[in-house]
């Protein structure tokens, strides 16, 4: 049995696509808890807006706590 919750990591997962107007606030807000023990997954479905530059500068901004994956749009799923 743990005896401190210091160790748990929440790790959250987030598809974008197409979504340069509304990411910077999307990942700002996800930043901003207070929570430091956060790991933040964004899958790039193959946006052809401005988000993969968005996402590009915040895991540099961020490394230790951002990974970027690209992908060939999928579609809905």
């Amino acid at each position: 049995m743990m005896n401190s919750n210091q160790n748990i990591k929440i790790t959250l997962i987030v598809p974008v696509y197409n979504a340069h107007k509304t990411l910077p606030r999307c990942l700002d807000s996800i930043l901003s808890q207070q929570d430091k023990n956060l790991e933040l997954i964004l899958i790039n479905d193959g946006s052809t807006d401005n988000s993969p530059a968005i996402l590009e500068a915040y895991s540099r901004q961020f490394p230790k706590q951002i990974r970027v994956y690209h992908t060939v749009n999928q579609g809905q799923g």
